[in-house]
Parts: structure tokens; sequence; C-alpha cells
């Protein structure tokens, strides 16, 4: 017999030989990167002030029936999900973890509602040491976990969330120059959403069209001509609707050039986008200088589109006004995010859309006309930028001025890669620039000495983690920007 020797595996080929699998470090990389700066700053930094928290006033009757009710029906809601979670042991629907969390929230609210509590006042140093303490636990699992060759749960990434919200949350209001400084939660929040409308457009738009395989980088022009189009629309029938549909068609026609040139002629998609963004920039500006603002009574004086409150939700404790006591265009936003989520991911045109984004060769083969397929999807992401863009003249300002997107085309694009190109990602992505750019303005109002520039920056950083992959996996869909030319 001859002696044989094997050269040493690598660390690799010993997992799995071992059978354990490959996991990427860069999530227990990432936690552990924020618990150490949550802990200098909630914890080291904390000082020994306190914060406190204004809920929604719940002394009216309505509000308390209100209260009452989402008590019973979040009660209800929460043993039934918990049932479900329970049952199916240890691999629920993924529905399932978020609807029950989301049940529990509203369970708490509508016990402070029942309670009439409308004021919570927390001590920075005791919320931030403990806060520190979950947030380095949670990461110290994380690692244990990757060490072990385990993917970290998602349960624990979600704690993770809310105790590093909590805790930067009572650091930045207890910086505040009062004894004991102040804000309204529920205006915090009800401003964020309000914030995040034409955001969430935006980013639902950069879904339709990059889900199909095209980049939309021209979602600021699909803003800023919906605005521009939603303000003459409405001022020259004096009807709100009108409005929003020239706004939707405007839209459209941004998007049209784009599917045009990207898919007739194969230009590259991102210079086209800019290329667009600059054009519609240049146009409105001058259709403002030389029309709306020669006779602004008849091209920009639109009806303005108020609140609508919903009988009995908008009464709910802190959720209620912030949800159910919106704008058209608001509730326009919940339909097209629940619309676009089911299409996509439920109904036979939506497999097609992502089939023609990941593998357009398989898809043509089964039949599918793919450039057919991502040119309709841009003009449906076009006239969904529009209607978001209507928010800026038919709600926030009755008015069009120069480049009053601001940017916040760019912003859906960042928050569009932070929610993984999904609809519901993308929402709740919305939310957090949403929120940011809220708190910015009112950490300025209660004296905090944190710069409003960090607020403004945060939710770029965390973009930044999400592309990277520290805070979990963004791949965009393989084909997006590659023309599809059939052979």
């Amino acid at each position: 017999m001859t002696a044989t020797t094997s050269a040493p595996r690598s660390a690799s080929e010993s997992a799995l030989a071992g059978g354990g699998a490959l996991v990427s470090r860069k999530t227990a990389v990432g936690l552990s990167i924020l618990a150490v700066a949550g802990t200098l700053m909630f914890g080291v930094l904390s000082g020994s002030k306190n914060a406190a928290f204004g809920l929604v006033d719940t002394g009216g009757e309505a509000s308390m029936v209100a209260a009452w009710l989402a008590f019973a029906v979040a009660l209800a809601a929460a043993g039934w999900f918990g049932y479900l979670w329970y049952r199916q042991r240890r691999t629920p629907a993924r529905w399932v973890p978020g609807a029950f969390a989301a049940a529990v929230v509203v369970f708490v609210l509508s016990i402070l509602g029942v309670a009439n509590v409308t004021l919570i006042t927390l001590s920075a140093p005791v919320v931030g040491w403990l806060t520190a303490v979950i947030m380095l636990a949670v990461a110290g699992y994380s690692v244990w976990l990757t060490v072990r060759s385990r993917t970290t749960p998602r349960w624990a990434t979600a704690v993770f969330a809310v105790a590093f919200l909590v805790g930067f949350l009572t650091w930045i209001v207890a910086g505040g120059a009062a004894e004991t400084p102040y804000i309204s939660l529920a205006g915090l929040l009800a401003g964020a959403v309000t914030l995040a409308v034409p955001l969430v457009f935006g980013s639902l738009s950069g879904v339709l069209c990059e889900r199909s395989g095209i980049v939309n980088i021209a979602i600021e022009g699909q803003l800023l001509m919906g605005a521009f189009s939603a303000a003459v629309g409405a001022t020259i029938a004096q009807n709100v609707y009108v409005g929003l549909v020239s706004a939707a068609v405007a839209g459209a026609l941004v998007s049209l050039v784009l599917a045009l040139v990207s898919i007739k002629y194969l230009v590259n998609q991102i210079i086209v986008g800019v290329v667009l963004n600059v054009l519609v920039v240049g146009l409105t500006n001058f259709l403002f200088s030389t029309l709306l603002t020669e006779n602004p009574e008849g091209l920009n004086k639109p009806p303005h589109l108020g609140s609508i409150a919903i009988p009995v939700l908008a009464d709910v404790p802190l959720i209620g006004p912030i949800l159910f006591r919106q704008s058209l265009v608001g509730y326009l936003m919940y339909i097209a995010v629940i619309v676009v989520y089911l299409g996509l991911f439920h109904t036979r045109w939506g497999l097609r859309v992502r089939a023609v984004g990941e593998h357009p060769q398989a898809a043509d083969t089964l039949g599918v006309n793919v450039n057919r397929t991502r040119f309709w999807n841009t003009i449906l992401g076009g006239a969904v930028a529009g209607i978001g863009g209507s928010f800026f003249t038919l709600v926030a300002v009755d008015a069009f001025s120069k480049e009053m997107s601001a940017g916040r085309g760019y912003i859906a694009l960042a928050a569009l890669i932070f929610g993984r190109w999904n609809p519901i990602g993308a929402f709740l992505a919305s939310l957090l620039f949403g929120f940011a750019d809220n708190l910015q303005s009112i950490i300025t109002i209660i004296g905090s000495p944190v710069p409003s520039q960090f607020m403004a920056m945060l939710p770029y950083v965390v973009t930044v983690f999400a592309v990277a992959g520290l805070v979990g996996r963004s791949r965009p869909p393989a084909m997006e920007g590659i023309p599809y030319v059939k052979q």
C-alpha cells in the first residue's frame, strides 16, 4: 500500500465537508458596527436629561370609542396570528410574523388610548444604556451564529432595529434646550408619512421599471413634470381630478421617451435618464418663466386637495390621524403599494415582468414579448411617478415653482435600492427617508445640538450599508439595464 497525502483544505471546503453552509459575515459586521456606535451615542453621550413624547389626545368620546374598538380588534388579530405562528411551528408564512407584530403594536397603542395616556417621559441614560445592551447582545448573537455557519434570523435584526430607533429618538430629544425636551410623536410620524408620499410613488415607479429590466433614473423628471402638469391642468379645468390625470399623462410621456430611446435604439439607460431629468428641469423652468409667471391666475392657481378623515379609524390613538386622515393622493399611495405588490408577486402579469427582468431569453422562449413588456411597464411606472408629482402642487403647495421636486426623485431611487426592489420594502424605506426629513426640522425647533445635516445624511448612510450587504442583501434584477435583442 502506498501512503497518500492531501493538501490542506480551505476554510470553505472544510465547512462544506463538515456539513455547514457558507454564511456571509456582512450582517454580523454591520450589526457590530452599529451596536458600538449606538453604545457611544446613546450610552456614553446620553447626558442626564429626560425626553418626553406626546401621543394623540384621547380625551374625546369618539377617540375613546375608537380606542376600545382598536383594543378588541387588535387583541383578536394578535391571538389569531399568534395561533397561526404556533401551528406552523418554525416555518411560518412570511407575512405571519409581520402581521402579528403589527397587531401587537396596535394593541399596545390602544391600551394607551383606553388609559387616556397622552405623554410618555423616558430617562435618557436609562433608555440609552438599556438599548445599548440589547444591541450589543444581538450583535454578539449574530457573530456567534456566523462563527457556527448559521444565518442571523430576521427577528434578531428586527429587535436590533427597534432598540436602535428607541435609543436614537431618546438621545436626540433629550439633547434639546428645555429642561425636559418634548416632541409630539404623532406629529413626527404624521409629518413623516406626508413627506414620504412623493417618495413612495417615485420608488414604486422604479420598481415597475427595474423589475422588467429598465433602469429608471428619470424619476426626478417624472415627478417634476407631474407637478407642473397637475398645476396647469387643475387650474385650467378648476378640477383636482383633471390635475391628477394630467400628472399621470405627463409622467407617462417622460417615460415614453425613456422607453423608446433605450428599448428601440439601445441607448444607455442611465445616460438617457440623466438627460431626461436635465431636459425636464430646463423645460419646466422655461415654461414657468414665460407662461406661468405672466398668467398665474389662469395657469398656476390649482384647487387644493384637502385631507379626508375616515370615520372611527381616524380616531384610533396615534396611528389613526397618521394613516387615516390623508389627502386623496395619500390614500392612492396605500392603494398603489398594495396593487403593485399583489400584481408583481401574485399574478401572471407579475411573473412575466419578473421573468423579463431576470432571464429575458427564457421568457422569450416561453412566448413572452420581452421588449413590449418592458415598454408598457416603463410607461406605467412613469404614470405612477407623475401622480406622485401632483402631491407637490395639489397637496403640499397650491402653485408650481421652479425645481420644486428638489431632488426627491433621486431619494426615491435610493429608497428603491434600500427596499430591495420590493414595493413594500420601498414603501418602508420611503417612510424612513420621510421620517429623517421631518426629524431634522423638529430637532432644530427643540434646540438639539445634533446638526440637522446629520439627520439629512443618515438615510443615505443606511442605504450604503444596505447596498454593501451589511444589513441584508440588496440585489437588483439580473438583467437590469441590459438591452434585449432577439436573436
